[in-house]
Order: C-alpha cells, then structure tokens, then sequence
C-alpha cells in the first residue's frame, strides 16, 4: 500500500512540478499573438493546462504527500524543509493562477526577464525538494524543534502566561 501511494506521489509531483515549468513558457507566446482567435485559443490551452492539468496534480501530490506523512510517519529535520520548499512552490503555483487570469486581458504583456526568474525559481526549488527527498541531509539546527511532542516544550520558553 505505501508503495502504490509513494508511485502515486512522486507521479503527481512529477506532473505538477513539470506544469510549473512549463506554464511560464506558453505565457511568453502571448507577445507572438496577432488576432484575437489566436489569443483565444491560447488562453484556453493555459487555462486547460493550469486548470485541468497542474492544478488535479497539485492536490493529489499534496493530499498522497500528508497521507505519506501518517503512514510512515516522518519526523526530520529534512523532511521540515522539505515542507517548506513545498509550501513555496504552492505559493508559486498561486501566483501562477494569478497570471494566468490577468495574462489574456488587453494589452497585456509577460516580460522575459519574468519568464527566465519564474522558470529558474520554480526549476531552483523543485531542484531544492528533489535533493532533500534523495539525499535526507543531517540537520544539525536545533533538535528539539523537530521532536515529536516538542511544540508545549518550545511554547513554554516564549509564553509569558502561565499554562494551567
């Protein structure tokens, strides 16, 4: 059962991972656009593309990744950066929805310098999660922060209140 849902994870994460690199790239075409029935049919394959696509990926990869997290209940320090790499390319992903709404209106434009950022960002942070997932590095930054149990320990240090 692990093994079905870590190939469904790395699957969806796979397909995600590649919609956010590959999104940026139809967003340049645009500047190409000549008629409005070309921009049309451009913005559908991006909407398509984010929507039918990336975003189903993004919430399996996700939803396979916290069951992932209960069934082989992982507590290391790598696997919290982990998380918040992942929670960086979500907030990619946002703004990538963000874009894609705005992208298509009269006049618009998508700089390349954007496209060259978005695209080495989204590939540096993908790059980022791949690394720690393969290589669980040892991190030495504060042990007890990723203790199981630890948050009442941690809170007790900084509460100024009294906890009953």
């Amino acid at each position: 059962m692990i093994a079905l849902l870590k190939a469904v994870h790395i699957a969806a994460i796979a397909v995600w991972s590649a919609g956010l690199l590959a999104l940026p790239s139809l967003y340049i075409q645009r500047r190409h656009v000549r008629s409005d029935d070309e921009l049309h049919r451009l913005q559908e394959m991006v909407r398509f593309a984010y929507i039918a696509i990336v975003s189903p990926f993004a919430f399996v990869a996700v939803a396979s990744g916290i069951a992932l997290i209960f069934a082989r209940e992982v507590f290391a320090p790598w696997f919290a950066a982990k998380l918040a790499l992942v929670a960086v390319m979500t907030f990619v992903h946002v703004l990538t929805g963000l874009v894609v709404i705005r992208l298509f209106r009269k006049g618009e434009r998508y700089p390349g310098w954007r496209f060259v950022t978005v695209t080495l960002a989204t590939g540096a942070i993908v790059t980022g999660i791949l690394w720690l997932v393969l290589a669980k590095p040892q991190m030495p930054i504060a042990p007890d922060l990723f203790r199981p149990g630890a948050l009442p320990d941690l809170v007790v240090r900084i509460n100024p209140w009294a906890t009953p």
